[in-house]
C-alpha cells in the first residue's frame, strides 16, 4: 500500500494524520486535485497543478513551491509499486480555530494514492433538482466543499443512474457532481462555456485542444433533442452517456464521442508531463 504525504513526511496510511482543529476538516476550507497514474506516471501533473494553483487562488490559500509538490508526488506513487491508480493532493488552510476566520498557519499538504479500476463503458445521468450558482464565491474552483456533489450523486444513484447533471442559476447546463458534459446538437458536439459555473477540467481542456467543439450555452430545455453525450474527468477520460432522465440516446456512442475518444486515447498513450 502507498504511503501517505503529510507535510513533508511520508507515513504509513494509519499513522498520516492531520490535526483534529484543521480548517479543511471544519470548514471545509481546501482545495484538491485527482491525477489519475498511467504507466507508473502522473498524467497531465503541470496542468493539475497550474488548476491547483487558480482553486488556491480563489480561497486566498498560499500552496507551498510547485517543485515540493512534484516531489511528493513522485515519492508517493514510488511507494506505491503500481504502475497505475489515482493520486490526490489536498491542500488546506491549516490549523486553525473552530470558526470560519482561518488562522495565520502554515497551510496542511496531504498527497496519496489508491488503486483506481477502470470506469464503466457508459453512463447514465439525471438533471439535479439543485441549480449550481454560476455567480458564487467558489465557481469554477476546485475546492473540498464537496458535500453538495455528494448529495447529488447519492440522489442519482437512488434513481438508478450513475451521475447527476447540474444547471445553473439562469436554466443552461454547468457540470456533472465529478465531470464535465459534452453532447451532440444536430451533428455538433458542445460544451458548456466556463461562464456557466464548470470547473475547467483538465480532460475538458484537453478535449478542447483535440477535437473540434463549440463553446456555448446549452439551456436544460435543449436536453430532449441531445442526439449523443459523453462525460469527462480525470477518471472518466472520455465516457459515453446511454441515457439523460431515463430517455435512450440514439447514439451511445455516437460519431462526435468515438473521434473524441480515439483522439484523447491517442494523446493518452503518448503521454502528458
Amino acid at each position: 500500500m502507498a504511503l501517505v504525504y503529510v507535510n513533508g513526511r511520508l507515513s504509513e496510511p494509519e499513522q498520516a494524520v492531520v490535526s483534529a482543529f484543521d480548517h479543511g476538516l471544519l470548514t471545509g476550507d481546501g482545495v484538491f486535485e485527482s491525477i489519475v497514474v498511467r504507466n507508473g506516471r502522473p498524467f497531465g501533473l503541470s496542468r493539475h497543478l497550474a488548476r491547483l494553483g487558480a482553486s488556491a487562488s480563489v480561497l486566498g490559500l498560499a500552496l507551498p513551491p510547485e517543485g515540493e509538490l512534484t516531489a511528493a508526488v513522485a515519492a508517493v506513487v514510488a511507494s506505491s509499486g503500481s504502475a497505475s491508480g489515482k493520486i490526490r493532493i489536498t491542500v488546506t488552510g491549516g490549523r486553525g480555530g473552530l470558526g470560519s476566520a482561518r488562522s495565520p498557519a502554515s497551510p496542511t499538504v496531504v498527497v496519496a494514492c489508491e488503486e483506481s479500476p477502470p470506469p464503466p463503458d457508459e453512463a447514465s445521468v439525471v438533471l439535479a433538482p439543485w441549480p449550481r450558482n454560476e455567480r458564487g464565491a467558489l465557481a469554477g474552483a476546485k475546492t473540498i466543499s464537496y458535500a453538495e456533489n455528494v448529495v447529488a450523486l447519492a440522489w442519482a444513484l437512488e434513481r438508478g443512474a450513475t451521475e447527476a447533471l447540474f444547471a445553473n442559476l439562469a436554466g443552461n447546463l454547468c457540470e456533472g457532481t465529478g465531470s464535465n458534459v459534452f453532447v451532440g446538437l444536430g451533428g455538433e458536439l458542445v460544451t458548456p462555456p466556463l461562464s456557466a459555473g464548470c470547473l475547467a477540467g483538465v480532460t475538458r481542456g484537453l478535449i478542447l485542444e483535440i477535437a473540434k467543439v463549440a463553446e456555448r450555452d446549452v439551456p436544460v430545455s435543449e436536453l430532449p433533442a441531445v442526439e449523443e453525450a459523453f462525460l469527462s474527468s480525470t477518471t472518466r477520460g472520455v465516457q459515453p452517456v446511454a441515457a439523460i432522465d431515463g430517455r435512450r440516446l440514439e447514439h451511445c456512442p455516437g460519431p462526435l464521442t468515438r473521434a473524441a475518444a480515439a483522439a484523447f486515447a491517442e494523446l493518452a498513450e503518448r503521454g502528458l508531463g
